[in-house]
C-alpha cells in the first residue's frame, strides 16, 4: 500500500498543511505540483478553500466518484477532531492560511481582493515621496551652484590627538583647531608634539581665522607655537579662549589676546565667504561645540569631539535641535568624531561618576587623593562637591589643575566658596579623614604631582598606607606603561588605589555607536567623512554610516595630508600635502630638531664610540695609542678587547692609506669612521654613532 492509499484509509488529507500546522511534513509525500507532473491528463484544482470547515458550492458529497474520496474522508475526520488552538474559532471569518488552507470538496475559494482605490494609491505614492524626501534632505541642495570646498586634515587622523584641519574655498580658508599630541617612548626628551605648519605657510594669505571647537589640549595645545610664526583671528567660547590666554602668557604672547573673538552659540559669524555657527555639544569638558558651516557648495556639519549626555552636570544638553534644523534644510557633508566607533550602545553620562565617588568616599578612612584630566571640570567639580558633603577640605595640587580650576571659578562654571579650599602646606594641620586632594598625574607623567608623591619626591605630600588614591581617567594610547609604572610606586607605599576596580570610576567623553547613529540620522548628509581617530576607527565609523543610509560611494577614509574636494556633485581626493610633527621640549618651550631625535634614538638603541687619534704630520703614522671609549655598545669587561681591535684597524689604515685619504683631519676622520662602522656591524650587528677625532702633531 502506498502513502496516498494509507492516508485515505486513515481518513486524512496528505496534502493539507492547514489541518495541523504543527505537524512536520512527510518527506516521502508528493505535493500537488509533483502529482500534476506525474499525471499530465489530470486537471489541476484551481479553487482554493479559505474556509476550513465549510463545504463549497459544487463540492463533492459522500458517495461521489472515488477521485474525491480523500476530501470527503477529510471532512468527516474534521467533524470528530478536537478544535485546534491554531485555527480561528469562527471559520466563517477565516481569511485562509498561508499554506493554502484545508481542501473541502476538492475546490478552493480565492481570497477576496482588497479594493485598492485610486485615492488610496495616490496616498501611498505621496507618503512614499515624503519618506524619500525626509530620508534624503540633501536632495534640496542646488547641484548647479558651481561651488566647491576643500578639506585637509593636518593632524588627528591615524592618531589620537593633534587635531588640526583646514577648510578652504577659492578665496577663504579657516583652520579648525590647533592641537598637540603626546610622543611615544622612542622620542627621548620630547614632551609634546605639535603639527607641521608648512601647508599653512603656503595658504597663509587665504586664512581668515582659527576656529576652536573646545578647550582640550589636543585641540588648542599647539596654538602658541603657531602664533610664533603666523597670527590669525581666533574664534571660540570664553572658556576655550581663556585657556589659550594662559598659554600665551607662558609663551610671552600676552599681547596676542587682541586676536580673540568670543562667540555666542546659535549665532552665525561671517568669515570670508563662509557663515559659521557654534552649536552646543556635550563632551568631557565645559563649552564643547559642533560647527555648522555654510559654504558656496552647501552646508557642512563638523561635530568636534562629542557624546550625547542627556543628564550633563551643568544641565546644558547637546543642541540636537540645531542638528535637526540643518539636517532638514539639507547637509552636503558631515565630519564626525570616530574615537569610540567600536563601542556598541551609548556612552554613560558623566553623572554616574559622581555616584561612584559617593561609594569611594564612604569607604575611605584616611586622606583621599583624586587625579583626572585637568580639563575635565565636571569630573573635578563632582569630586569637590562630594568632599564638601563628607566634611573634607579641598587641596588642589598641580600647575595645570590649579590654573584650570581658577579659570572656571572666575568664569562662574564652578561655584565653590573659598572657605572649602586649603593650601598644600596646610594639609598636615587637618586630620586625614578631613582632607581631599585634587591633583594632576593621571597619565603617569614623571614630573606630575601624583608621580612625585608616589616616589616620595613631593615637597608637601608623602603617601601613607591609609591614603586612598582615585585615578578617574583612562590611559591615553601610548601612556599605558607610564600609568602602570606609577601604579607600582603607589602600591609600594601601601596606599589603596582605585583605578579600574569600579566600573563607573571613569566614563568616556566620546560617542559610542548609537550616538553616532543618532547624529547621522539627524543630519542625513549626502557625503560623510569620519574624522578624529586612528584609521581602523574611521573605517568602523564608515560602516555605521552605511547602515544609517549613507551611500558607500559617498564616504572617503582620509589620512593626514589628504586633500578632499567637495561639491554638490562629487567627493574626491585631489592631492596630498606635507604633514608631520614638530618635537617640543616643555622645559623651555622650544623645538627639538629632527636630527637630534634621531641621534638620541641611535644612542638609546646602538650606543656611541669615541676615538681620539694623534697622527704625525710628517710621517702620517699614529703617535702613541688611540683613546677608544664606548657607551651602550660593549660591556665594561670587553672594553680593552674592543679598544685593541680599533687600534689595530686604525694602524692598518694609516699604513696603507693613500695621501689623499689623510690630507686633512676631516678626511681622515671620515675614513676611520667608515672602517670602524663596518667592523662594529660585522661583530655586533649594530649601528652606533661613531665620533673619531684626529689631531695632527
Amino acid at each position: 500500500m502506498d502513502n496516498n492509499q494509507s492516508s485515505e484509509k486513515n481518513g486524512q488529507n496528505p496534502n493539507s498543511k492547514a489541518a495541523n500546522p504543527n505537524r512536520r511534513p512527510n518527506p516521502h509525500r508528493t505535493n500537488s505540483s509533483e502529482s500534476q507532473a506525474q499525471n499530465p491528463n489530470r486537471k489541476p484544482n484551481r479553487n482554493k478553500n479559505t474556509n476550513t470547515g465549510q463545504k463549497q458550492d459544487g463540492g463533492n458529497q459522500q458517495g461521489q466518484p472515488n477521485q474525491n474520496k480523500k476530501s470527503g474522508n477529510q471532512n468527516r475526520r474534521s467533524d470528530n477532531r478536537k478544535p485546534n488552538s491554531h485555527h480561528k474559532k469562527n471559520p466563517s471569518k477565516s481569511t485562509g492560511n498561508r499554506g493554502g488552507g484545508h481542501k473541502s470538496g476538492g475546490k478552493r475559494r480565492k481570497n477576496e481582493p482588497t479594493n485598492v482605490s485610486d485615492e488610496m494609491k495616490r496616498s501611498i505614492t505621496a507618503n512614499k515621496e515624503v519618506q524619500e524626501a525626509r530620508l534624503n534632505p540633501w536632495r534640496q541642495i542646488d547641484i548647479n551652484t558651481g561651488g566647491k570646498v576643500r578639506f585637509t586634515p593636518l593632524g588627528g587622523l591615524g592618531e589620537i590627538g593633534g587635531n588640526i584641519a583646514v577648510l578652504e574655498t577659492e578665496t577663504t580658508a579657516i583652520v579648525i583647531d590647533v592641537g598637540m599630541s603626546f610622543p611615544d617612548e622612542s622620542m627621548h626628551g620630547v614632551d609634546i608634539l605639535v603639527p607641521d605648519f608648512s601647508y599653512l605657510q603656503v595658504i597663509k594669505d587665504k586664512i581668515k581665522a582659527i576656529i576652536i571647537t573646545h578647550a582640550h589640549e589636543d585641540h588648542i595645545g599647539a596654538v602658541p607655537y603657531l602664533f610664533k610664526t603666523m597670527k590669525f583671528p581666533i574664534y571660540g567660547t570664553p572658556l576655550a579662549l581663556a585657556m589659550i590666554e594662559n598659554k600665551f602668557n607662558e609663551h610671552g604672547l600676552k599681547k596676542d589676546t587682541s586676536y580673540f573673538n568670543f562667540i555666542t552659540k546659535r549665532q552665525q559669524y561671517e568669515i570670508g565667504d563662509l557663515k559659521i555657527e557654534w552649536m552646543h555639544m556635550t563632551h568631557s569638558i565645559i563649552d564643547a561645540c559642533s560647527l555648522a558651516i555654510e559654504t558656496p557648495a552647501g552646508t557642512l556639519i563638523h561635530t568636534g569631539d562629542f557624546k550625547i549626555d542627556h543628564t550633563p552636570i551643568d544641565g546644558y544638553t547637546a543642541d540636537l535641535h540645531r542638528y535637526a534644523h540643518y539636517g532638514a534644510k539639507g547637509v552636503l557633508c558631515l565630519f564626525s568624531d570616530s574615537t569610540n566607533s567600536y563601542k556598541p550602545g551609548f556612552t554613560k553620562s558623566e553623572a554616574v561618576v559622581g555616584n561612584t565617588f559617593d561609594t569611594l568616599y564612604m569607604l575611605a578612612k584616611g586622606r583621599l587623593l583624586m587625579s583626572t584630566f585637568s580639563s575635565n571640570v565636571h569630573r573635578i567639580y563632582q569630586a569637590m562637591e562630594r568632599a564638601i558633603k563628607h566634611n573634607r577640605k579641598i587641596c588642589v595640587i598641580g600647575r595645570s589643575m590649579e590654573r584650570n580650576i581658577e579659570v572656571t571659578r572666575a568664569l562662574g562654571y564652578v561655584d565653590i566658596p573659598d572657605k572649602h579650599f586649603i593650601e598644600p602646606h596646610e594639609v598636615n594641620k587637618y586630620a586625614d579623614n578631613e582632607v581631599m586632594i585634587v591633583t594632576t598625574g593621571s597619565q603617569g607623567e614623571d614630573m606630575a604631582a601624583l608621580f612625585r608623591m608616589a616616589t616620595n619626591e613631593h615637597r608637601h605630600i608623602k603617601l601613607k598606607p591609609t591614603d586612598t588614591i582615585i585615578i578617574s581617567a583612562k590611559a591615553i594610547p601610548g601612556n599605558e606603561a607610564s600609568v602602570s609604572k606609577m601604579m607600582n610606586h603607589i602600591v609600594k607605599t601601601g596606599a589603596t588605589v582605585r583605578y579600574q576596580d569600579f566600573a563607573d570610576i571613569h566614563v568616556s567623553g566620546h560617542a559610542a555607536q548609537e550616538e553616532q547613529k543618532l547624529i547621522l540620522r539627524l543630519v542625513q548628509p549626502k557625503f560623510f567623512l569620519p574624522v578624529h581617530g586612528e584609521y581602523n576607527h574611521i573605517a568602523q565609523h564608515a560602516k555605521t554610516a552605511v547602515k544609517c543610509g549613507v551611500n558607500e560611494r559617498n564616504i572617503l577614509l582620509m589620512s593626514d595630508g589628504d586633500q578632499v574636494e567637495i561639491t554638490p556633485k562629487y567627493l574626491k581626493k585631489v592631492k596630498t600635502v606635507k604633514t608631520g610633527k614638530i618635537f617640543i621640549d616643555n622645559q623651555n618651550n622650544k623645538e627639538i630638531q629632527d636630527d637630534v631625535i634621531i641621534d638620541r634614538q641611535k644612542l638609546a638603541s646602538d650606543g656611541i664610540v669615541n676615538i681620539i687619534v694623534q697622527i704625525s704630520e710628517q710621517t702620517h703614522k699614529m703617535v702613541g695609542k688611540p683613546i677608544v671609549m664606548t657607551h651602550g655598545l660593549v660591556p665594561d669587561r670587553e672594553d680593552k678587547k674592543f679598544s685593541d681591535e680599533v687600534t689595530h684597524l686604525v694602524e692598518t689604515f694609516l699604513l696603507t692609506a693613500k695621501p689623499e685619504q689623510v690630507l686633512t683631519s676631516k678626511i681622515a676622520e671620515n675614513e676611520i669612521r667608515l672602517i670602524v662602522r663596518k667592523h662594529v656591524i660585522r661583530i655586533k650587528k649594530l649601528y652606533p654613532i661613531i665620533i673619531p677625532t684626529i689631531f695632527y702633531i
